[in-house]
């Protein structure tokens, strides 16, 4: 059973440092730039990366095509794509 939210960008961007956050527990979050790339700020790789969509999705209910997740590398981008793409 899926967990789902009101997707405000606030609460957008809540839930993906929350997610953030267990894949880098080790990162400084209050130095993270919101336009700066996670993977390479917080050394995720690729499948981590897969990891972090898959989890958004069961939580905020918004599926991230192949094709759109290479464009998805900063904060901001991750919180615009999933706050646009938000279920009706």
């Amino acid at each position: 059973m899926t967990t789902r939210v009101t997707l405000t960008p606030d609460t957008v961007k809540t839930v993906v440092l929350q997610q953030l956050q267990q894949l880098a527990p080790e990162a400084d979050f209050d130095r993270l730039n919101p336009g700066e790339d996670v993977r390479r700020a917080l050394d995720i790789d690729s499948f981590d990366f897969l990891n972090l969509l898959i989890a958004l999705e069961k939580i905020l209910g918004v599926s991230v095509p192949e094709a759109d997740a290479g464009r998805l590398s900063s904060l901001d981008d991750l919180v615009g794509y999933l706050v646009l793409h938000k279920p009706a």
